[in-house]
């Protein structure tokens, strides 16, 4: 039997050996003839020597480290070890050791067995190759995506900056910084965003200095002209070697521990709008490829065109503005009275909107007054605002009644198609009487009842007199249909007319009657004299939605005593 063991491992395309653990370094006493030809290693050659000769410069050292313990500890172990042949070539060995002891239980050997798995290790690898190019794949979808998201979302210039540095820092980079050009050739730069995976680097990056490098800088420079970008795979480490005159940016530089650096232009429809600067530090931070560099790329690209449509979205809302403002009035001065307003607009709109007001001194002492709001919220709904105010003023200009003056307007805007609907109010304090007080005559067409702050702390809804919107209900004010008429008061010098829009009271999930009831309370609060400066910005401080969804225009007057 013992000779038909032998002559089976003399025959086995298994690799065995035999070591001597009672001699120095556990030399090999024997090997089969498959060890010699899976090694290339004759017998006579490896006969007492240990078999670490069979390891080389790219082997694993914490597996033999631990192959080493097992000996050590005298108990059986399996690794696989990348081993060399004699000619030099690797294979994957998997090697499984196990003690043989005596019958008094006398560590006597240790047999091997050595197998060449390096097919298997080779499509292990392969597989956990594909599987990490498919996350890598997988992680750079999702930053896109998260790109995509944040930049859409931006609301100007300097915040699409600041989003796109938060955004690849720490998902790409350990720094960044996002530059703006002044000028088209990149002379001259305003730094817009930094970024630092550690907070205490972003002051450091505020400066020009420290990534502001001879080679980064030529890289920066050749990216503003061609609009590539660039990749610096290694950047020096001693600061002195980039600022051989300068120990502060030395120093700073040396701070940042900058290893890999990558310079990408800012595209925003076929110009140049500014440059990222991105980089990895020691001792964590890699080395940047090509790959990195399209990722950074295909990232800057939508960061480039974000903060051009900001840029654009800046340009048209300061038009808007513009014109917002154009087609408001200059409040006029009106002896016996004081006036203030505001216009306050949405933040769904284009810094234009609907909402209007106005004070009109008529040529016989009396004197208009209008607040109105255009549905819509933007450059369509100004325009007819500014239609709608100048149509009214020309009406009232003639000296009919506010019942009247509405319902022109409103044949206008049904006839010409002026506007879809409107909300107003017009009211027409009459000529001052001695006493300093006015006659007040109003009609409201679909609008908030203006309030009245009496002098004597009494607040008045003037609510007696509504009507339809404008353009709502057809033939209305028309020969053939139904007509507006108006409400009067009587206004002592001393009191205090309040007009607004319903931005202040129509709040999504908030009760508008309460919202109401919140600004008459406001004004009731207000001393009996308060300017009407003052009574516009209590209001607003007051009553502000925390989100201004709806444009707001707000107009107070006060009537004066005589003096």
């Amino acid at each position: 039997m013992g000779f038909l063991r032998d002559r089976a491992v003399l025959a086995t395309e298994m690799s065995f050996t035999i070591s001597d653990p009672q001699r120095e370094d556990d030399p090999l006493a024997w090997v089969n003839p498959s060890f010699e030809r899976l090694t290339g290693y004759p017998l006579d050659e490896v006969v007492g020597r240990n078999c670490r000769f069979l390891q080389g410069p790219n082997t694993d050292r914490s597996a033999v480290r631990r192959v080493r313990e097992a000996l050590r500890e005298r108990r059986a172990i399996t690794e696989v070890l990348l081993n060399y042949r004699r000619d030099g070539t690797a294979f994957w060995n998997q090697v499984s050791i196990s003690p043989v002891h005596d019958g008094d239980g006398e560590l006597v050997n240790f047999v091997g067995v050595q197998s060449d798995v390096t097919e298997r290790v080779v499509v292990e690898q392969e597989r956990r190759a594909a599987l990490a190019d498919a996350e890598a794949a997988r992680a750079q979808l999702r930053l896109l995506a998260e790109a995509t998201t944040q930049m859409t979302t931006a609301l100007d210039v300097a915040d699409a900056c600041r989003r796109f540095s938060r955004i690849v820092v720490p998902e790409l980079a350990d720094l960044c910084t996002v530059d703006l050009l002044d000028t088209p050739d990149g002379a001259s730069r305003e730094r817009m965003a930094v970024a630092a995976r550690d907070a205490d680097d972003e002051a450091l990056l505020s400066r020009s200095g420290p990534l502001g490098t001879v080679r980064i800088e030529q890289q920066a420079e050749t990216a503003v002209r061609t609009g590539k970008p660039y990749l610096v795979q290694e950047l020096p480490d001693d600061g002195r070697e980039v600022y051989p005159d300068d120990p502060e940016a030395a120093d700073a530089y040396e701070r940042l521990r900058l290893r890999s650096a990558m310079v990408v232009p800012l595209l925003g429809r076929g110009r140049v709008l500014g440059l990222v600067t991105l980089s990895t530090q020691f001792p964590y931070g890699r080395r940047w490829t090509q790959r990195d560099l399209h990722l950074a790329s295909d990232l800057a690209g939508r960061a480039g065109l974000a903060v051009d449509n900001a840029r654009l979205y800046e340009v048209e809302r300061a038009a808007a503005a513009t014109l917002q403002h154009s087609l408001l009035p200059a409040l006029p001065q009106v002896p016996g009275m004081r006036v203030a307003a505001r216009y306050l607009v949405g933040a769904d709109g284009n810094q234009v909107g609907g909402d209007w007001y106005d004070v009109l001194p008529m040529p016989d002492g009396s004197v208009g007054a209008a607040v109105g709001d255009v549905v819509g919220h933007d450059l369509s709904a100004a325009a007819a605002m500014g239609q709608l105010r100048g149509v009214l003023r020309s009406y009232a200009w003639g000296g009919d009644a506010p019942g009247p003056v509405l319902d022109r307007c409103d044949q206008l805007v049904q006839g010409l198609d002026i506007a879809a609907m409107a909300t107003a109010v017009y009211a027409r304090f009459g000529p001052v009487a001695p006493d300093g007080g006015r006659e007040l005559t109003y009609a409201n067409a679909g609008h908030p009842a203006p309030l009245l702050h009496d002098p004597q702390g009494r607040l008045h809804r003037l609510d007696a007199h509504h009507s339809p919107m404008l353009g709502a209900v057809p033939d209305f004010g028309r020969a053939a249909g139904a007509h507006r008429g108006g409400a009067t008061v009587p206004c002592a010098a001393g009191s205090l007319l309040v007009f607004y829009t319903d931005g202040l009271t129509d709040i999504i999930g908030e009760d508008a009657d309460a919202r109401t009831e919140l600004i008459e309370r406001t004004l009731e609060e207000l001393p009996s004299d308060a300017d009407p400066e003052r009574v516009v910005e209590r209001v607003l401080e007051v009553c502000l939605p925390d989100r201004l969804d709806d444009d707001i225009a707000l107009l107070a007057i006060r009537l004066d005593h005589p003096a």
